[in-house]
């Protein structure tokens, strides 16, 4: 059995005059004037085939709540479980009811419970009472992202001009297999060797001489490419031609 509402609020809900108890405030007046989206939330709790008898599980109101006190401070379930129980703001704000303190588990269950369509209906009124009011337009969207830990390397222009020599070196491996190669030379060896240099070396001016050899060795591979590439194109307009003269002689 679970309520749509709380339904006799604590005297003793107060919210502290700190900032963030000030915004908690705004924010449960918003929501009390919005009491139409506590139908959405109770909809996505009930399951198929529940009884409305047995013991009473969070009140949909106090899930919501929980739900945006969990995204506006960016809390773990641990955490959001920690200050309920500790923070008198966090409390009124949730609207528990009196003596409920809900462990991690049961905010996970309830507030996982909600759909992502529901959300996106509580941000749609969100905005249209913002732009009711003049404070947000809504037309500009902020973008927040966590940096994590990834397998790539810092893109350094000495690790770029090796790899470009890597690439190059392969595109003149094929052209080799096909026959349609010129004389090269492997340099993925001395690049990667410079390109170590830059990296490890102290000092401005042995980076700038190893830098300056790293581009030299990059130049040769992009000649080489070049030359095999005008090579190729005319091959092509070579074959192009015999086949248009072939075809004037069936032709005739």
């Amino acid at each position: 059995m679970r309520q749509e509402r709380t339904v006799q609020a604590s005297v003793f809900d107060l919210f502290a005059e700190h900032e963030i108890g000030r915004e908690l405030k705004a924010m449960s007046q918003w929501l009390d004037e919005h009491g139409d989206l506590l139908g959405l939330v109770t909809r996505d709790l009930r399951r198929h085939g529940l009884k409305e008898t047995g013991r009473e599980g969070l009140p949909a109101e106090a899930v919501l709540r929980c739900a945006l006190l969990k995204q506006y401070r960016q809390l773990s379930y641990q955490e959001l479980a920690f200050h309920l129980e500790d923070s008198a703001s966090f409390r009124a704000f949730a609207r528990l009811p009196w003596g409920w303190s809900p462990k991690k588990s049961a905010l996970h269950k309830t507030i996982s419970a909600i759909q992502a369509q529901t959300f996106e209906k509580i941000n749609q009124v969100l905005l249209a009472s913002a732009r009711q009011e003049r404070l947000e337009s809504g037309k500009v969207v902020r973008v927040d992202s966590t940096v994590t830990a990834a397998l790539i390397h810092e893109p350094s222009d000495s690790s770029l001009l090796w790899d470009c020599v890597r690439v190059m070196v392969r595109l003149l491996q094929q052209a080799d297999a096909q026959g349609r190669a010129i004389p090269w030379h492997d340099h993925r060896r001395a690049a990667k060797k410079r390109a170590r240099a830059i990296e490890y070396t102290r000092g401005r001016p042995k980076r700038v001489k190893h830098y300056c050899e790293l581009l030299k060795i990059t130049r040769k591979d992009i000649f080489r490419l070049c030359m095999m590439t005008s090579k190729t194109r005319q091959l092509w307009q070579l074959l192009h031609e015999r086949i248009l003269t072939a075809r004037k002689t069936w032709a005739a």
